[in-house]
């Protein structure tokens, strides 16, 4: 066999297996977007409805615009109001990740070209994001309680903040260290101070990697559910919450409505993914300016 003949098969092979994963990874989404245009009688029919029959808007219509008149008889109505939860989802996600990306950034420079921190240190600042929310969620609850921060936004994005710090100065900093340090001293020579040099030096070459850990940190704050559910009560509620209203004690999960709600939720986290794309994949593959 040929060196171009095998060259040609294993490029044959290697396609296959990334169409099986692709396949594979992308199913689930097709099956949340096929089940909200499904009837209710196409929910829990077996064989599997894989092309719903007839399409219908009605969960969509009930979840979104509690119209009253696509609802069925065995489903109450959905009392919840997503519009305001994805309104609160929003200013929540993106304000502690964009306060945990400005600070970590600036922690993570200072690790990087002074030391701020040690290696121990900062291993101990990762380990605050290991801790299982479960184990201070309740003692949380109390000191939120006394301090009057129970379901309030400030509160949640207080916690989301510090939680998705580490990360932030974890991440960061790996794309502060790729630029070199003789950049930086060169501006300095002709006459550009700390400042200048930081925002007009350091941040354009790490601006790819400073846009995927945004992106990453507001998809963990986006979908928390343990931290919203023990916080919040019913003045500020999240997507993930209301997603996990939707099941009831005598007609069961209702898998429609979930999955029209479901459709909401991820469909603006892959659109943010598709405009900045670019900058995705320079940021999570390091592409910046090397040594």
């Amino acid at each position: 066999m040929t060196k171009s003949r095998r060259r040609r098969i294993a490029t044959i092979v290697r396609y296959a297996v990334l169409g099986v994963w692709a396949v594979i990874a992308f199913f689930p989404i097709y099956w949340m977007v096929s089940t909200s245009f499904k009837p209710d009688t196409q929910w829990f029919a077996w064989p599997p409805v894989y092309f719903p029959d007839p399409l219908t808007l009605s969960n969509y219509l009930n979840v979104w615009f509690g119209a009253g008149e696509y609802t069925q008889t065995q489903y109450a109505i959905s009392s919840q109001t997503p519009v305001i939860s994805m309104f609160n989802s929003t200013v929540i996600a993106t304000t502690s990740t964009f306060l945990a990306v400005l600070f970590g950034s600036v922690i993570a420079y200072g690790v990087s070209r002074y030391r701020i921190l040690s290696e121990a240190r900062m291993f101990q600042l990762l380990m605050l994001r290991m801790i299982p929310p479960i184990v201070v969620v309740a003692p949380l609850s109390l000191y939120y309680a006394a301090l009057g921060l129970l379901d309030t936004k400030f509160g949640l994005i207080m916690i989301y903040f510090i939680t998705s710090l580490p990360y932030a100065v974890w991440m960061t900093k790996s794309f502060i260290d790729e630029v070199p340090r003789e950049i930086e001293q060169a501006a300095e020579i002709l006459g550009a101070s700390r400042w200048r040099t930081v925002f007009e030096i350091v941040l354009p070459l790490i601006r790819s990697g400073l846009v995927a850990t945004f992106l990453f940190i507001l998809i963990l704050t986006w979908s928390e559910y343990l931290l919203a559910l023990i916080i919040t009560k019913t003045s500020v509620t999240t997507l993930p919450i209301e997603l996990s209203k939707y099941q009831g004690s005598t007609e069961g999960r209702v898998y429609g409505r979930q999955a029209a709600l479901a459709v909401g939720i991820t469909v603006p986290l892959m659109i943010i993914g598709l405009i900045i794309r670019k900058h995705l994949a320079r940021g999570f593959s390091f592409g910046m300016v090397r040594r």
